[in-house]
């Protein structure tokens, strides 16, 4: 089993192995079809595990110590039915002061930060080669990734991609959620970087995401830091059929402070 460290490795070159001369455009778009292929079928096999995520966001204060959190500990099930669904096991009391969680957060938790380039997907967004890295001695090819445009209230990744050049599956994800709309004109979104682990020797599962970062409001800066745990996947078996396709139900958050900045 490959497992993904946090550490990363700068390889040679930007643009490939030394000695070696860049892709070609054809074999770039190749390799891009080829991974968004893998990335579809890991985002249908994910469907069929169940996991545990932890969610703990902090605002910081004098010295870095944190001056209001907001947490949630969730396991994803499966019903005795086959259906899909979110249960909250642990969710204390919400005591940030400065930052309201939103909508767009929430859909940045479940879609952006666990980043997926479904074949599907792929129509929506620029994918561009940098080159090749190493991260913890998998060596992985670099993408930037942004929107081609956006739809209002539709939440995309900007950032970059480490695909596994042998699974060709992403590894490693960096950047934010970034979308358009007179909602979220106002609000400000941490970068992060997630981190995907092997699983059951086949698909890279993400497992950690982490940002330290600082939002620039209108009413000035707030240090923030994000923490977000994936574990205990295991793959769902029953006798009665999986249900695909239904929404996941959604969690009661706890009463938030005053709105976002």
């Amino acid at each position: 089993m490959r497992f993904l460290l946090l550490t990363v490795i700068a390889s040679a070159a930007a643009w490939g192995a030394e000695g070696t001369a860049p892709p070609s455009q054809a074999e770039i778009q190749s390799i891009v079809d080829k991974f968004a292929a893998k990335e579809t079928e890991f985002a249908r096999a994910r469907e069929a595990y169940t996991y545990r995520q932890h969610y703990k966001f902090e605002e910081l204060g004098a010295g870095g110590r944190a001056s209001g959190k907001m947490e949630m500990q969730t396991d994803v099930v499966f019903s005795k039915e086959g259906k899909r669904t979110e249960r909250v096991v642990y969710a204390p009391m919400n005591t940030l002061q400065r930052i309201q969680f939103t909508a767009e957060d929430e859909q940045d938790i479940r879609n952006v930060q666990p980043f997926v380039l479904t074949s599907k997907e792929q129509s929506n967004y620029n994918v561009r080669y940098l080159g090749r890295e190493s991260v913890d001695e998998i060596t992985c090819y670099v993408f930037a990734v942004k929107p081609k445009k956006m739809i209002e209230g539709v939440r995309y990744f900007g950032g970059q991609i480490w695909v596994d050049d042998r699974d060709l599956q992403i590894v490693k994800t960096y950047g934010r959620g970034v979308g358009v709309g007179k909602k979220i004109a106002s609000q400000r979104f941490p970068k992060f970087e997630t981190y995907r682990e092997q699983i059951d020797g086949k698909y890279w599962f993400p497992t950690y995401t982490v940002s330290n970062d600082t939002l620039n409001f209108d009413s000035g800066p707030v240090p923030i830091k994000m923490v977000i745990t994936y574990k205990d996947y295991k793959q769902f078996r029953a006798e009665s059929t999986i249900t695909f396709g239904d929404e996941v139900e959604k969690p009661q958050d706890p009463k938030p402070p005053a709105k976002k900045q």
